[in-house]
């Protein structure tokens, strides 16, 4: 992630294989979160395209709840 140095890819694909949740999302994209046990357990939006691989964005989500 370029504009975020310190979100590592394998993280972002755990989010997509194993998500607390996900939503869709306008113009066909996919929100997943998921824990980073890494990050003291904080929590980790992706963003994909349509194809829920390709990943979009991915930063940290502060106000995440179930």
């Amino acid at each position: 992630m370029r504009k975020r140095p310190y979100i590592k890819k394998e993280w972002c694909i755990r989010v997509c294989e194993d998500p607390l949740k996900v939503e869709s999302q306008e113009h066909n994209r996919f929100r997943f979160w998921g824990e980073i046990e890494e990050l003291e357990g904080r929590i980790l939006r992706v963003i994909t395209l349509e194809d829920k691989k390709t990943i979009h964005n991915a930063f940290l989500d502060r106000r995440f709840k179930i």
